[in-house]
């Protein structure tokens, strides 16, 4: 494993300088559930909610989400994102999977913004059926993959058997 980049040799947090870095495409894919009533999970598939379609708003507050990545986490740096992309699908008896696609050419990837993407969109079907359902849970959330820049290819290897 290698040393943490966020703190100086005296330990001082600091942000990464990334300028001497090439502007590579890098790509990011995370993914987050949301654990539900089976009831709560009909709710949302039949769009009869309250509140209007759950997973439309939810995809909008994580596109929304990743573009504001850099002022909810201290060191992330400003990225110019070229896309992003939400699906949220639903996983019966009583379940959401929603997975986060970031792309962006920049000097420094776009973990955060696909974690952070996957993270308020989760919230936002807690907030958008907690009337109906308190028992929801949110997680795992999870980097799938990530390319581009000097550290390679990742992919996450298989999940457990308790995911």
């Amino acid at each position: 494993m290698t040393s943490l980049t966020h703190f100086d040799d005296s330990g001082a947090s600091r942000m990464v300088d990334v300028s001497r870095k090439d502007v590579t495409e890098r790509v990011a894919r995370a993914e987050g559930f949301v654990d539900l009533a089976p009831q709560t999970l009909d709710l949302i598939q039949n769009r009869k909610l309250a509140k209007g379609d759950v997973c439309e708003v939810a995809r909008l507050a994580g596109i929304m989400a990743a573009k504001q990545t850099s002022s909810l986490i201290p060191l992330c740096h400003i990225l110019p994102l070229d896309g992003v992309k939400i699906d949220i699908v639903p996983a019966p008896p009583g379940r959401l999977r929603i997975e986060a696609e970031v792309r962006v050419a920049a000097r420094t990837g776009v973990e955060m913004e696909a974690l952070t993407a996957v993270s308020v969109a989760a919230l936002t079907v807690y907030d958008m059926c907690k009337a109906v359902d308190r028992d929801m849970s949110i997680g795992p959330i999870r980097l799938l993959e990530k390319s581009g820049g000097r550290s390679g290819h990742y992919i996450r290897k298989a999940p457990s058997a308790q995911d």
